[in-house]
């Protein structure tokens, strides 16, 4: 407990700012139980109504909880959901924020992970979340390239943009922690992006074999890796032409984070990179639903907004 109580403090008091009459949830599972109870120690010493839950981690990334694990997250001013497989993109995350609950996903966290994420300065987060936000707010299209081949074109005039600054005082926010991204869901785009940071189901990837993935009018069609291609034809078995959906641009902010660790919950903060996400982009502004989102993290990004270059927070 002593080298999560700092984390776990920042998480509750700085990020979500709980308070004495409000009540607070933890759901968590037997994979990332130790962040939980760490959360919960420190909610409950702020009020005394918290409760933590904890289920049986399922097989797939998105899958939703228990029903009555989704029925108490509506019933909760403050829901924090350190868990194995990703609670961000479900109906009963979307249904807590919609019934007022402020929610943190934590999904995939490792003690580590939750250490070093959760010590950053979040102030500093804030501002430099702004910063981006306000070069690429108005812009019609983002364009992204590096120098191991990635050019994609995105179009995101008519998509709103979000900043994920981690501290939610408003009912009805969510967040991911750690946080630290400024993001959002294009209504199509072109080109080729290399993923040669983090992306699931490998985690840190070789600097010798980065993944290439074409994308057009806001569809993959190409996937160089056999495993990453696997993991979204099985999501095509049920959601179809969704699964292949061009889901989200994101910029890092957090500068905290000084390395990637094969995280992605944390490798997509990193202030410095981007990462782009196919599949379920409903959770974040968009209107796809798929039991996928796979977000691919790039390293040494050159960013234009409308043509300009934009400036990157100093990261990794």
């Amino acid at each position: 407990m002593t080298d999560l109580r700092r984390p776990a403090e920042t998480a509750v008091e700085k990020c979500l700012g709980l308070e004495s009459a409000e009540s607070c949830l933890v759901v968590t599972d037997e994979v990332c139980q130790s962040v939980g109870e760490a959360i919960y120690e420190v909610a409950r010493e702020t009020t005394d109504d918290a409760a933590i839950v904890r289920y049986g981690s399922g097989d797939q990334f998105s899958e939703e909880p228990p029903t009555p694990v989704a029925a108490a997250m509506q019933h909760a001013d403050v829901v924090f959901a350190p868990t194995a497989n990703s609670l961000s993109h479900t109906q009963a995350r979307s249904a807590a924020t919609d019934a007022g609950a402020r929610v943190a996903t934590l999904p995939t966290i490792t003690e580590t992970v939750f250490e070093t994420g959760l010590n950053a300065d979040y102030d500093r987060i804030a501002d430099a979340c702004e910063d981006i936000f306000s070069q690429v707010v108005d812009a019609e299209e983002i364009r992204v390239v590096t120098d191991r081949g990635t050019d994609i074109t995105l179009e995101t005039g008519s998509a709103d943009w979000y900043q994920d600054t981690g501290i939610l005082r408003e009912p009805g926010e969510m967040t991911n922690l750690p946080a630290g991204e400024v993001f959002t869901s294009p209504t199509s785009g072109d080109g080729t992006f290399v993923v040669d940071g983090t992306m699931r189901p490998h985690g840190l990837l070789d600097d010798t074999d980065p993944i290439e993935i074409d994308v057009e009018a806001g569809q993959v069609t190409r996937i160089s890796d056999p495993a990453v291609r696997e993991e979204i034809e099985s999501a095509a078995e049920t959601a179809g032409d969704a699964a292949y959906n061009l889901a989200e641009l994101g910029i890092g902010t957090n500068t905290g984070v000084t390395e990637l660790v094969g995280s992605v919950l944390l490798d997509e903060k990193a202030a410095g990179t981007v990462h782009i996400a196919v599949g379920d982009d409903h959770a974040i502004g968009g209107d796809t639903a798929a039991p996928i989102h796979l977000d691919g993290v790039i390293r040494d990004p050159t960013v234009y907004a409308d043509g300009d270059e934009i400036e990157l927070p100093s990261g990794i």
